[in-house]
C-alpha cells in the first residue's frame, strides 16, 4: 500500500469534477431543505389540530427513518408509481426532505424565541398574518438560526456521499469508480476523505466565529 503522487494528479482533475457535483447536490437540497423545513415548521404551530399533527408526524417518520432507506425509495419505489426522475435530482429531493425535518425544530424553535410581546403588538396593531411573519417575526426569528442551520448545511454535504449508492457521480462516487478501474483504493478514498475536511472544516470554523459573534450582539442588544 505505497501513496503514488503521480496517480493521485492522474484523478484530482476528475475528483473534482465529483466535487463539482457533490456541491451542486448540497446547494440545491439547501434550498429544498430551508424552504420546506420552513413550511413543517409552520405546520407544527398551526391553530388547526390536523395541519398541525400532520406537520409533526410527517417530521417525526423522515427524522425516524435513515437517509439511505430514503434514497432507494426515491430512486428505486417512485418509478414505479410513475415518478421517474435522474439520479441527481432523486438525491436531491432525499436529501434535501430528509435535512428540512432537522430544520423545522431550528425554526420552530428560533420562532418560539421570539418575545411575546412582538406577538401581542402585531395583534394590537391588527397587521395582517403573512406581514406579520414576514416583517416582524422572521426577521428576529433567522438571524439566531444561521449557525444552527449552517451546521446541517454542512452535515448535508458530508451525506451527500450516500449519492453514490444510486449512481450519482458525485465526489464518493467518482472515487469508487476510479479505484474499480484501476484496483488502487488507497487514494482516491483518502483524496476524498481530504477534499471534505478542506471544505467542512473551515466553513464550521466561520459557523463558529458568526455565532460568537451573534451571540455577542445579543448579549449588547438586551
Amino acid at each position: 500500500m505505497n501513496w503514488d503522487w503521480t496517480y493521485v494528479r492522474e484523478i484530482l482533475p476528475r475528483l473534482m469534477e465529483g466535487l463539482a457535483i457533490t456541491v451542486q447536490a448540497t446547494g440545491l437540497a439547501t434550498l429544498l431543505a430551508l424552504f420546506v423545513g420552513l413550511g413543517f415548521a409552520l405546520m407544527r404551530r398551526s391553530d388547526n389540530r390536523w395541519i398541525s399533527r400532520t406537520g409533526y408526524w410527517t417530521v417525526e417518520f423522515i427524522r425516524r427513518t435513515p437517509l439511505l432507506i430514503q434514497l432507494y425509495f426515491v430512486f428505486y419505489i417512485l418509478p414505479d408509481i410513475g415518478l421517474k426522475f435522474s439520479a441527481l435530482t432523486c438525491g436531491v429531493l432525499a436529501l434535501g426532505l430528509h435535512t428540512s425535518a432537522y430544520m423545522s425544530e431550528v425554526y420552530r424553535a428560533g420562532i418560539e424565541a421570539v418575545p411575546k410581546g412582538q406577538w401581542e403588538a402585531t395583534r394590537a396593531l391588527n397587521l395582517p398574518r403573512f406581514r406579520t411573519w414576514r416583517e416582524i417575526i422572521l426577521p428576529q426569528a433567522i438571524p439566531p438560526m444561521i449557525p444552527a442551520l449552517g451546521n446541517y448545511v454542512i452535515m448535508m454535504f458530508k451525506e451527500s456521499a450516500l449519492l453514490s449508492t444510486i449512481a450519482v457521480l458525485e465526489l464518493m462516487g467518482t472515487a469508487r469508480l476510479l479505484a474499480s478501474e484501476t484496483y488502487r483504493y488507497f487514494e482516491p478514498i483518502t483524496m476524498v476523505g481530504i477534499i471534505f475536511l478542506i471544505v467542512s472544516l473551515p466553513t464550521a470554523i466561520a459557523l463558529r466565529v458568526l455565532e460568537t459573534r451573534l451571540a455577542r450582539r445579543v448579549s449588547a442588544g438586551s
